[in-house]
């Protein structure tokens, strides 16, 4: 089959199917006699297998071994086990990174709860504001102000006489 036609079973782009076989993931295919690429079923299994393993968030260098343990029927799997607790890991902090990045949005949500004009949009203000270098309220570690200070700063505030007006 031509490439073309690998790409249509597959789903997959053209230049993706070029850029794994540059990447040596895919195996080189035969060619015609005028240049085309010639593709197998064998070809059409190992982009399934490349693409099944992208669909699971693996990078190409773990594609790449993992091919490389498909080649080697007596290797132990112990390493196979180990490369995906590894995806599982890196899962599990891309979960944490997408909770804070809610949190942020949702403080970012919480400064405009009524229909304004552009002009008057806490969520516009605030992020010009912070372009321009002033704090933001969704990028304050929890726990602090808007000026980076921590709740404790507060109570010595007050403790020593002074107010949030008296902030740096």
């Amino acid at each position: 089959m031509l490439i073309g036609e690998l790409a249509r079973q597959t789903g997959c782009e053209v230049e993706t199917i070029r850029y794994y076989e540059r990447e040596g993931l895919l195996s080189a295919p035969q060619r015609s006699s005028s240049g085309y690429r010639r593709y197998t079923a064998e070809q059409l299994g190992e982009l399934n297998f490349i693409l099944h393993c992208r669909s699971l968030g693996m990078s190409l260098a773990d594609i790449r071994n993992l091919a490389a343990f498909k080649a080697d029927h007596d290797h132990d799997c112990e390493d196979i086990n180990l490369l995906i607790d590894q995806q599982i890991a890196k899962v599990h902090q891309q979960v944490e990174a997408l909770r804070l990045l809610e949190q942020q949005l949702l403080a970012l949500r919480d400064k405009c709860h009524e229909s304004h004009a552009a002009a008057d949009c806490g969520i516009l203000q605030t992020l010009v504001e912070a372009a321009e270098g002033a704090p933001c309220v969704c990028h304050t570690p929890f726990g602090q102000d808007n000026h980076g200070h921590s709740q404790d700063y507060d109570h010595a505030a007050k403790k020593n006489g002074r107010s949030n007006k008296d902030r740096p």
